[in-house]
């Protein structure tokens, strides 16, 4: 039988069988022989042990598309940041962060503000010219008051979403609205593997409709992703692109040159100022890592 990998935990791998319903397995020696470590989001195969009490082994890995190094999981198509509009403030710095993540490792994201029912309607406002100058799609919607959610539902609609964004957003809100057909169904394993009982958080899948799966990810804060470097940064602003070869200088940093492309377009706020100020610190942390490992 096939499935996906909704959840791992201690060495236990919980598969979704469409129509059949949730397995535990294990993965079988073979894995470890070949150094090969079964992820949430992985499409695999199983053979069954026990159909009674829906228990089985994993005996293969299907290809992946892609594989996140964090979060671990594999199989996404796009990412949904989740930041409130007020309670907290959004904290833009750490907006970027993520989105610097994602588009190093190529994954398309959708921008979703929380809490649009106290929001600022200036301030919407700007935030949407910010990011969508940059080529995101941004939402507005309000979990508690369910606003907004169709259109949410719509962009992920047959896809594996990584759902993620700081605490105190109302990312949990969200989810629950999103989830809220499939909250019953995942009872018996919330259950069974003691969810709320670990200290450290997992990564974890929800099924919201037939093929189209939502993944609850661990909290974010650190840039510094495998092979990421201070040149490398620049091409994880998309709304620098267009100015990059007109530089004065081959390889320009966008900070202290002159005869900068990527400046002057601040100056003429044809790029918001914010977002360039968050690519020099990202940049000057980045310098700082690589100084000390020189």
């Amino acid at each position: 039988m096939q499935g996906k990998i909704i959840k791992g935990i201690a060495g236990f791998y919980y598969v979704d069988i469409e129509k059949k319903g949730i397995y535990e397995c294990r993965a079988k020696g073979v894995f470890r022989n070949k150094k090969i470590k079964p992820l949430v989001g992985d499409n695999v195969t199983i053979d069954l042990i026990d159909e009674e009490n829906k228990k089985g082994n994993i005996v293969q890995v299907l290809e992946r598309e892609n594989e996140l190094i964090r979060p671990a999981v594999s199989n996404v198509n796009q990412a949904m940041i989740v930041f409130a509009l007020r309670r907290p403030n959004p904290n833009l710095n750490l907006l970027d962060r993520f989105l610097v993540m994602m588009e190093f490792q190529n994954i398309e994201t959708i921008i979703c503000f929380n809490k649009k029912d106290i929001g600022d309607a200036g301030f919407m406002k700007k935030l949407k010219e910010m990011y969508q100058s940059a080529g995101y799609r941004v939402l507005f919607a309000s979990a508690e008051k369910e606003e907004g959610i169709e259109e949410v539902k719509v962009l992920l609609k047959d896809k594996s979403t990584v759902l993620a964004g700081p605490s105190g957003v109302g990312k949990s809100s969200m989810l629950n609205v999103l989830t809220s057909s499939y909250m019953m169904k995942t009872g018996a394993l919330s259950e069974k593997i003691g969810r709320g009982k670990h200290t450290t958080r997992h990564s974890e899948i929800f099924k919201i409709a037939e093929n189209t799966y939502v993944f609850d990810t661990p909290g974010f804060s650190s840039l510094f992703v495998p092979g990421m470097t201070k040149e490398k940064l620049e091409g994880c602003f998309p709304e620098f692109t267009p100015y990059i070869n007109q530089c004065r200088f081959v390889g320009c940093a966008h900070i202290n040159e002159p005869d900068c492309a990527v400046k002057k377009g601040v100056e003429e706020k044809r790029i918001f100022s914010e977002r360039y100020e968050n690519y020099k610190l990202m940049y000057e942390e980045l310098k700082e890592k690589e100084s000390r490992y020189d």
